[in-house]
């Protein structure tokens, strides 16, 4: 593993542990040439799975841009970072177990909002407000009209 610090390849392994949620490997690594210190994750990728973008193209699946989405859809709404690596670990196993090589990101983006619906509502219009490329306040206004009806029911 290459150091972050100085970019050594060579590292040893000081500690291993599975995380909370046991859907990844935490490794604490130490530098053999500077002595930093730094973590690692190790997830089981069950086969590569290419994303079909909405313009054609086909780009390799990367959990980071999730983990990034959801981040930003759920700024500053006090959820337990444990609970965004559960969602975004979900939607990978959704997306690994459906069997197939390829995903359209329409249906990534899909499974990310269901998992939002549930988690909290503001996060979950912030995300649709971009997913669904909202362009007027009254789109806001509809969409928020239809997640508050369907909490009343």
């Amino acid at each position: 593993m290459r150091c972050p610090f100085c970019a050594h390849d060579d590292s040893q392994v000081k500690d291993s542990r599975p995380t909370e949620d046991n859907t990844a490997i935490r490794r604490r690594r130490q530098c053999d040439s500077c002595g930093a210190r730094f973590t690692t994750f190790e997830r089981v990728q069950l086969r590569e799975v290419a994303v079909i973008k909405s313009s054609g193209t086909r780009e390799n699946f990367d959990r980071t841009k999730i983990e990034q989405s959801v981040a930003l859809a759920c700024r500053k709404r006090g959820i337990a970072q444990e609970r965004l690596d559960q969602l975004v670990s979900g939607v990978q196993r959704q997306i690994e177990t459906l069997g197939e090589s390829e995903v359209a990101a329409k249906a990534i983006g899909q499974m990310v909002m269901e998992g939002l619906r549930g988690l909290d509502s503001v996060a979950y219009i912030r995300f649709a407000s971009v997913y669904r490329e909202f362009t007027e306040a009254r789109d806001f206004e509809e969409f928020a009209g239809n997640v508050r009806d369907a909490g009343q029911e």
